[in-house]
């Protein structure tokens, strides 16, 4: 017997789709329940949405999560992201996780769709709404695809906005290593456990368009961010300019997460005068030879698919996509 508590959850359902001979014809359908109205329900299935009136439900059955092998592999990746960019305030809504860092990024502020919210799905995202209304934030919502393929549909019906598509790539550590020689003519990468302030005016400056050379006043969250993890290194490549001052002109930061699997890479960046040169593959070598000393095994990175540059130079070193991920936002609320 189907529940509105079902609503949100991956389901089998049985459906009858004829008569033949006597015996009655069954169909099984896989996907994402959807929407359960008195007459129909909705499946968001590999090909589609699915439509089915109920006098056609034969049968209908949750599938248990240790039935999804790629739903828990999407999962346990995006919690080891979520260890690897903390926001110092998280709260939790059943298994979804409500996150906020004084506004500073978009992963740092939305909720974490991951697990069962222990409540209707409507009803879940009006608490999401409530959670950040209270803290003065406009409320979002990362919604890792295919995993929650449902609560996207619903805030589409919501009217919620929707950022650019963002992809979770992946490569195994020693892959990464093997793409990335060794370069003897470059600086080496200087690779320390917090940032220093020429580090911070560059992704500054990444995330403002303008170009700074004083250290950014980061709110307390975005230096929680940052910082707040056990294995953690930022990494400086500095050029020699021919005085005693250096130059910073490529940074990245690494972490280590996932019960130890997974080097994150986050900011990768390089001043565009130095660009085409393969710096950011030198300091992405450095972080992923920290990595494997401390025994990661593979590597993760959140790139948009719309910058084109950054995609192609991870296809060129092995990465794939594993998932992907919209962050949205809920409308104004009225008045």
């Amino acid at each position: 017997m189907l529940r509105r508590q079902d609503v949100g959850h991956r389901m089998v359902v049985r459906r009858i789709v004829g008569v033949r001979g006597g015996r009655t014809l069954f169909s099984d359908a896989l996907g994402e329940l959807v929407e359960l109205t008195e007459t129909h329900l909705t499946l968001v299935t590999r090909k589609g949405k699915l439509r089915v009136p109920l006098a056609e439900v034969h049968r209908a059955k949750r599938v248990p999560p240790t039935q999804r092998p790629i739903a828990r592999a999407v999962a346990a990746l995006e919690l080891a992201a979520n260890e690897a960019w903390p926001a110092p305030v998280q709260d939790r809504l059943g298994d979804w996780l409500l996150r906020a860092a004084d506004g500073w990024t978009g992963r740092g502020n939305s909720a974490l769709p991951v697990g069962d919210p222990d409540r209707p799905l409507a009803a879940a995202i009006d608490a999401v709404r409530e959670w950040y209304a209270e803290r003065g934030q406009p409320a979002k919502i990362n919604v890792p695809l295919p995993l929650a393929a449902p609560i996207n549909v619903a805030l589409d019906q919501l009217d919620w906005t929707a950022s650019p598509l963002v992809l979770v790539q992946t490569t195994p550590l020693t892959a990464l290593l093997d793409a990335l020689p060794a370069r003897d003519d470059l600086p080496v990468v200087q690779l320390t456990p917090t940032p220093s302030a020429a580090w911070l005016a560059l992704i500054s400056a990444r995330k403002s368009g303008a170009a700074t050379d004083a250290a950014p006043d980061l709110p307390p969250g975005a230096w929680h961010l940052l910082t707040a993890v056990d294995q953690v290194r930022f990494a400086h490549l500095y050029a020699d300019t021919g005085t005693a001052e250096r130059k910073l002109v490529g940074i990245a930061r690494g972490t280590v997460t996932g019960a130890g699997r997974w080097l994150g890479l986050t900011l990768v960046e390089v001043v565009p005068e130095a660009r085409r040169q393969g710096l950011a593959r030198h300091v992405i070598r450095a972080l992923a030879r920290w990595a494997a000393e401390l025994g990661a095994t593979d590597v993760f990175l959140q790139v948009e698919e719309r910058n084109s540059g950054a995609v192609a130079l991870y296809q060129r070193l092995g990465f794939g996509t594993h998932h992907t991920y919209l962050t949205r936002t809920a409308p104004a609320a009225d008045g």
